[in-house]
């Protein structure tokens, strides 16, 4: 019996797997179960931003999980203290409360906006993905991901993104928050007008409510800066992180500016795994690592680079239109992009297809010129075939 027969029986098929199992990984590459080389520009959904196996990051979970793994918040966590300095100093002064995934940053969030308000309203876009919880499930704004789940919470508003005129319409004396992602991730890479986030914050502040930012698939150097706001020149009361921090090892946080983070109480919230020393040493060694290595400059250069060579894919009557800022591209095509996922796969890219068209190029921030070359010959072979 084979692996693919044996997770049919032993495991829920709540997901549509590629038929490979992948078993090693060192930077932008990935080995199957056959040895089977492959350029992963997916990254575990943006996860690996530091690639796979770094060095500095199995050396840090190696030393902590040698010491002790898992205490529980019952007692003070020097690696959480840690790890809250440093994003402390990179964000500019947000305190940080750490849970163990995207879903459960955004619930967190959501749950401060309430507390801090006192209000219940959320204000969110079309196209949007925050988590599979029934409260982040309720924020996301694709219809797909709902069915089967109704009802929702009804205190969550979706309007169009990119208008911010939408979202002063939609405000009410009941509204809490607006949450957004800075860039439509899991709704095709799409990225907002310029001045989209700035005109929101006002609105946000002419009315005296909450602007949170979902940073899960933009955070932590994937757009050319340490934070998607900053590329954005605004500041969000509240925005969360998950995916890329942990560098592998499942890690959220939501952050958020002193006087709102000091809503919470003790009793208030709470995760039993959530910032454990394992967990957090992790983060540490990813934060470090980006800094190190200056990975943020390195997403904005060989993202441009990247968009560069990619143009020449426009001249396929396929391709609608590519887009991205950093390490962060879609390639939108006039067809379904899902034969081109297991295409790409049997001459050894891995990508990866959302929003049905669009072709969702994540590769680690440590990716070389080169790989960023093959990757894209390895399209262009497909597209040239489809034409």
């Amino acid at each position: 019996m084979n692996f693919i027969e044996k997770d049919k029986i032993y495991l829920a098929q709540t997901y549509a797997r590629q038929p490979i199992a992948i078993i090693r990984g060192k930077g932008a590459t990935v080995w199957d179960i056959d040895g089977k080389e492959y350029l992963d520009f997916v990254s575990g959904i943006s996860v690996l931003n530091v690639g796979h196996c770094h060095r500095k990051v199995i050396k840090a979970i190696k030393e902590q999980c040698q010491k002790i793994m898992h205490t529980s918040n019952l007692y003070y966590i020097i690696p959480q203290i840690e790890l809250a300095e440093l994003l402390y100093n990179l964000s500019g002064g947000y305190k940080s409360f750490f849970c163990n995934s995207g879903a459960e940053a955004n619930e967190a969030a959501i749950k401060l906006a309430r507390k801090y308000t006192k209000k219940k309203e959320i204000i969110c876009a079309k196209g949007s993905f925050h988590g599979r919880t029934l409260a982040t499930l309720s924020a996301t704004g694709q219809d797909r991901y709902k069915k089967n789940f109704e009802p929702l919470l009804k205190e969550f508003k979706h309007v169009e993104y990119g208008k911010a005129e939408e979202i002063e319409k939609a405000i009410t004396r009941d509204t809490a928050a607006v949450m957004l992602e800075p860039i439509l991730g899991e709704g095709g890479v799409v990225i907002p007008p310029k001045n989209y986030l700035r005109e929101v914050k006002e609105i946000c502040e002419e009315n005296g409510i909450l602007m949170i930012l979902d940073e899960v698939q933009t955070g932590l150097g994937r757009v050319g800066e340490i934070f998607a706001w900053k590329l954005f020149k605004v500041e969000p009361d509240i925005f969360t992180l998950a995916k890329s921090l942990g560098g592998g090892f499942p890690i959220g946080a939501m952050l958020a500016k002193e006087n709102v983070m000091d809503a919470f109480k003790p009793g208030d919230h709470a995760s039993t795994f959530g910032g454990n020393h394992l967990a957090c040493a992790s983060a540490k060694a990813v934060i470090e690592t980006i800094i190190e290595e200056n990975l943020c400059k390195k997403a904005k250069e060989l993202g441009e680079y990247m968009m560069d060579k990619l143009k020449n894919l426009q001249k396929y009557s396929i391709v609608k239109e590519i887009r991205g800022v950093g390490l962060m591209i879609g390639i939108e095509l006039n067809i379904p992009c899902k034969k081109f996922v297991d295409k790409a796969r049997e001459r050894g890219l891995l990508i990866n297809c959302t929003q049905e068209r669009v072709i969702r190029l994540l590769p680690p921030l440590i990716v070389s010129k080169k790989q960023i070359r093959d990757a894209i010959r390895i399209l262009e072979e497909i597209f040239k075939n489809e034409n």
